[in-house]
């Protein structure tokens, strides 16, 4: 018969090798290693249900560590050095309307919010802020 550290050592392992077949960020990975150090745990614990309460609150203290430490940062989006764009529709003061930028047609607000822009007017991109582009009018700019 196979003892209790053995089988938490294999549920280890087994969990550790998951991950590299069906990557899950991680979280396979952190149960595993959680799980081997239960398996040392329970040469010193006997204890069934304290085992599982051990692995459960590990696992969860290796999952979020990783997530705060392995993932990987979220890179800014950068707008191109072709600044400029053509309004598709008004853009009303306070109202969003449509830009061509780069090829697509992109939610756009003016940046003065009192101001109107016209249809089919050359405008600069001033910022974007998610799938939103601020605008100002060429002829606005010297």
């Amino acid at each position: 018969m196979l003892s209790i550290p053995l089988l938490w050592l294999i549920a280890g392992c087994i969990l550790c090798l998951m991950e590299f077949i069906f990557p899950t960020a991680f979280v396979a990975f952190m149960m595993g290693i959680s799980a081997m150090v239960v398996a040392l745990i329970s040469s010193f614990v006997p204890y069934l249900a304290v085992q599982v309460i051990a692995w459960l609150i590990l696992s969860t203290i290796l999952v979020i560590i990783s997530r705060r430490f392995l993932t990987p940062k979220q890179k800014l989006s950068r707008l191109s050095d072709d600044s400029e764009g053509e309004t598709l529709t008004e853009i009303a003061p306070g109202q969003p309307g449509r830009v061509l930028y780069e090829g697509n047609s992109w939610r756009a607000v003016c940046e003065d919010e009192t101001m109107t822009i016209a249809a089919q007017e050359k405008v600069y991109i001033v910022r974007r802020k998610g799938n939103t582009l601020f605008v100002v009018p060429v002829n606005l700019l010297p």
